[in-house]
């Protein structure tokens, strides 16, 4: 597990990965957790190649039911590291593939900034998570990612898709699965 020398890391609510339903659930807008165990990764490239293959009728290279994608394109390992720099990219560039993916059975995504009313609606109908990864903070991520394997698209370099297994990832939770929003809370003065 990483150690981190920030207090603002030292006290995550670990999560497991895959999400469980009952996980999904106990989690609530604002909840700073460390993600444990795998998640998939994808950025443009990656959202653009899922469409085309599910518009052709065709299944896509992995099976997102019950997983996290993350919205990174992580840079390339220096030696003796599993990864570069692995910050999160902006959401909303995805939003307009996201709500499909989660009919299909995607439990969370993860990235940074707000998502659009159709996304939130979908994860609202769908019992799902948004969550934001710390933007600005790409190499000490980095160090939370323990395995780095490329599954399906090698040819977009780091838009490719990955599998992470990642170690005390931190996370904030955004958008819940009992419809709240944290920004919108913030914003409100709720939180």
């Amino acid at each position: 597990m990483p150690e981190s020398t920030s207090p603002l890391f030292t006290d995550l609510k670990p999560v497991s990965l895959p999400l469980t339903k009952e996980t999904i659930l106990s989690l609530h807008a604002g909840d700073l957790v460390g993600l444990n165990g795998y998640l998939y990764t994808g950025r443009d490239q990656t959202h653009r190649r899922f469409e085309e293959l599910l518009d052709a009728g065709e299944s896509l290279p992995v099976d997102l039911a019950g997983q996290l994608l993350y919205y990174v394109g992580p840079s390339p390992a220096q030696p003796g590291q599993v990864i570069g720099a692995a910050g999160p990219t902006t959401s909303y560039r995805m939003d307009k593939y996201t709500p499909r993916l989660m009919d299909l059975g995607l439990t969370a995504t993860m990235g940074k900034g707000m998502r659009g009313k159709e996304v939130r609606e979908a994860i609202s109908r769908h019992q799902g998570l948004y969550l934001v990864a710390f933007g600005g903070a790409g190499a000490y991520l980095s160090k939370c990612i323990i395995q780095a394997e490329v599954v399906a698209f090698a040819d977009a370099g780091p838009e490719a898709l990955f599998r992470f297994k990642v170690e005390n990832f931190p996370a904030v939770v955004i958008n819940d699965a009992h419809g709240n929003d944290y920004y919108e809370m913030v914003k409100n003065k709720q939180a």
